[in-house]
């Protein structure tokens, strides 16, 4: 084998081994989903409205905010919504702020009063029909103090329109409550999601492991109106989108933020 050859293969293993540690890098690193200023990046799908119709300005800008609020309502007709960011992800450690605010829509089903949360590994948005009331997903759920003194614990997991599985066994109900404590409503919370694809999912609040649970799949009930060529029942779900939720308790997130696992 002669020199130049040898040369040439010794270029091509540095190229390689760059674009290798660039790409871990890349995997590596923080990536800020709200940039602070505007709703870019972000796409509302609320139950009865096409997707992108944002209705009544349900999704807002406040102080450098995202502001869930139902001032321009004149009732809430099970105008269930979700922010969706715009492209999906698959294993990561997703970090972000709320407080609730105390802004009650009166209209909303009496479950959702000081209750919100965040859906991952959801389904397309583009693929939610234009009366399906929930997308097939799994939701992080918030919930704050309801009656001082009475523990209403946050950082829960339910389920529509999929399944998990708990302690190696497939879990019977549509929500299972995690070891959080109750927090009252004005006072920002520390969350954080750590998903391994269809593997192993983590829910922290506050710096605190307060629930895990693994193997999310398609399956169960809850959602309504659905296309039932999304809904294959055991389906894993290995990916999926990030949606912020409004269902009549207002609501405020900030720096939320993500970074890719390998």
């Amino acid at each position: 084998m002669n020199n130049k050859i040898l040369f040439s293969i010794f270029i091509l293993t540095i190229f390689t081994i760059l674009i290798n540690c660039n790409s871990k890098n890349k995997s590596n690193q923080w990536q800020s989903l709200f940039n602070g200023k505007n709703l870019e990046g972000w796409v509302p799908k609320i139950n009865h409205h096409e997707l992108g119709d944002n209705y009544a300005n349900t999704f807002r800008l406040k102080e450098g905010k995202i502001l869930v609020c139902y001032d321009d309502y004149e009732e809430f007709g099970e105008r269930f919504g979700h922010l969706y960011y715009r492209e999906p992800f698959a294993s990561y450690h997703l970090k972000f702020e709320y407080k609730f605010t105390d802004q009650w829509m009166e209209g909303a089903p009496w479950y959702a009063y000081r209750n919100s949360g965040i859906m991952f590994h959801s389904q397309d948005p583009k693929t939610i029909l234009k009366d399906q009331d929930w997308p097939i997903a799994i939701e992080f759920q918030f919930l704050a103090e309801e009656k001082e003194g009475e523990s209403r614990p946050t950082a829960n997991v339910c389920t529509p329109g999929t399944e998990i599985f708990y302690n190696g066994e497939l879990y019977p109900e549509h929500c299972l409550g995690s070891s959080a404590n109750s927090y009252q409503l004005d006072r920002w919370i520390k969350g954080e999601l750590i998903v391994h694809s269809d593997s192993l999912i983590t829910h922290i609040i506050n710096g605190d492991t307060v629930l895990q649970y693994s193997k999310p799949q398609i399956g169960g009930g809850v959602v309504n109106n659905y296309d039932p060529a999304v809904k294959i029942d055991g389906k894993p779900l290995k990916s999926g989108y990030i949606a912020l939720q409004s269902e009549g308790q207002g609501i405020m997130f900030k720096n939320i933020k993500i970074k890719e696992l390998e």
